[in-house]
């Protein structure tokens, strides 16, 4: 392998697992090795932009390390192309050496229970995609005229999700939260958000910040029963973390402190929803049971309902008990756990051998844990794995190698592909939204008012995109 027949790998997917597996490869291949990245959407980040909240500018600063990584001379970012639609993994496997799956987990895990369905019943990533301008929420329609929401599950997406419904406008419109978000959750009458998980607060999944800073929301209590709580900590858990031990501190300071103010989070344990009631016009009741905390086999504890039920009155439930990956064309999928089956990252095909030049990483690898920095070390364990079959000769043979053919088939395909340059526009102009406002961007929520600024990078786009087009763009996203 010489530098002018480089090794070439296309990364499927822009998040943080993306990133962090070409910033890898990059940095570890002496110039050896060229990065090209598809994205079906027009912009980069993945859950950093459409996940993460609005009220976390700090997290969402870790772009700056995948910037370094897509301004590389070796890589190329092609926005606005799906795997499946525009090009095929067969199209692929005749281009490159190597493909990495970073495609995350896109879909909602249900809860299974009767009354589910009913209006006002929402997973929580269809709530969050919607405040974070996400171009498939953006017309959802999000009814915020009851008094209490019921959010079920103890991660830090549901903890977003109750500070999300309780932050105040002047809070809110500091951010980059969805123009579309900041109307609606203006005028929300939520008063009172119960977080409800099915085991106890020592086996709670969120980290301590995100707990700790729910007493920084203007004008709420945050309400722990003490009786409750106690209760739900009367069985030792051998298993349990520092995080945990900081959270059970935390939830007691909560415990301790008496409600003063009009609105409220509340935050309850041991209890797991059954049912839901309601009727055409939406949900009107939470059934929850109630749950007794025993040790398996293992010796890590389990929540076992007890038959003992409650009702709670609510008008909007979100569900956030986790993410599941979704299924590639043509690339295997274990249904049950929802990953692309892998050891170290190699993938695994049906007859359980390694499929020769695919890998994966990120949540489609191992499943929706961890944060952000998480990602990091997952995606340098793929990139060893590759890094060793490249040096044992073990990586697919592309019959048409060409980086220029492969983008010349894509443009063909798809003239509106949206280049890196082009992401950079978007992301000016958004800036650029922002700024008089006091806000980090305001941002596009519609794919064609993407593409319009995207293709003002072109010299050749004219009035259309820099004048007309481009104006139309910006007056529609005008910030507040």
């Amino acid at each position: 392998m010489t530098n002018s027949s480089p090794t070439r790998i296309v990364v499927i997917g822009s998040g943080p697992a993306g990133f962090y597996a070409a910033g890898h490869l990059l940095a570890d291949s002496s110039g050896l090795i060229e990065v090209d990245m598809f994205e079906r959407l027009p912009t980069p980040w993945g859950l950093v932009r459409s996940g993460v909240a609005p009220d976390h500018p700090k997290i969402k600063s870790v772009t700056r390390v995948y910037e370094k990584t897509a301004e590389h001379p070796r890589f190329r970012y092609f926005g606005n192309i799906e795997l499946g639609s525009d090009v095929s993994r067969a199209e692929l496997a005749e281009r490159y050496h190597a493909i990495v799956y970073a495609t995350g987990s896109l879909t909602d895990r249900p809860l299974g229970i009767p009354g589910e369905d009913l209006p006002g019943s929402w997973a929580a990533t269809d709530f969050v995609g919607w405040y974070n301008a996400h171009p498939e929420y953006r017309d959802l329609e999000f009814d915020l005229s009851g008094e209490r929401a019921v959010v079920i599950g103890n991660g830090n997406v549901a903890l977003d999700v109750a500070r999300m419904l309780m932050l105040s406008h002047s809070e809110l419109s500091k951010t980059d939260t969805a123009n579309h978000a900041l109307d609606v959750l203006e005028h929300s009458s939520i008063r009172e958000v119960v977080v409800v998980g099915r085991r106890g607060p020592a086996q709670a999944a969120f980290t301590n910040p995100e707990l700790r800073e729910l007493r920084d929301l203007e004008d709420v209590d945050v309400v722990v029963d003490p009786d409750e709580l106690e209760r739900a900590l009367a069985v030792d858990d051998p298993n349990m973390s520092k995080t945990a031990e900081r959270n059970v501190s935390t939830l007691r300071e909560y415990a301790e402190r008496p409600p003063t103010k009009d609105r409220r989070v509340v935050l309850r344990f041991l209890l797991s929803p059954v049912e839901l009631h309601g009727d055409e016009q939406g949900v009107r009741e939470v059934v929850l049971v109630r749950n007794e905390l025993t040790a398996d086999e293992s010796g890590a504890l389990r929540a076992r309902a007890t038959g003992e039920q409650e009702i709670l009155p609510a008008q909007l439930v979100m569900r956030a008990i986790g993410y599941r990956g979704v299924p590639l064309p043509e690339v295997p999928f274990d249904e049950h756990r929802c990953v692309i089956p892998n050891e170290r990252g190699r993938v695994i095909g049906q007859d359980g051998s390694h499929r020769p030049g695919e890998y994966v990483v990120g949540w489609i690898k191992r499943g929706p844990t961890g944060i952000i920095g998480t990602n990091k070390k997952d995606a340098q364990e793929t990139v060893d794995a590759i890094l060793e079959d490249l040096a044992a000769d073990r990586l697919a043979e592309p019959s048409m190698p060409d980086p220029e053919d492969l983008e010349r088939m894509l443009r063909e395909r798809k003239p509106n592909l949206v280049t890196y340059a082009g992401w950079s526009q978007i992301d000016r102009h958004e800036r650029t939204l922002g700024e008089p406002h006091g806000r980090p961007r305001v941002k596009l929520a519609n794919i064609e008012e993407m593409l319009v600024i995207a293709a003002s990078e072109h010299p050749d786009a004219g009035e259309s995109a820099d004048g007309d087009a481009a104006d139309t763009a910006a007056q529609s996203t005008a910030a507040r």
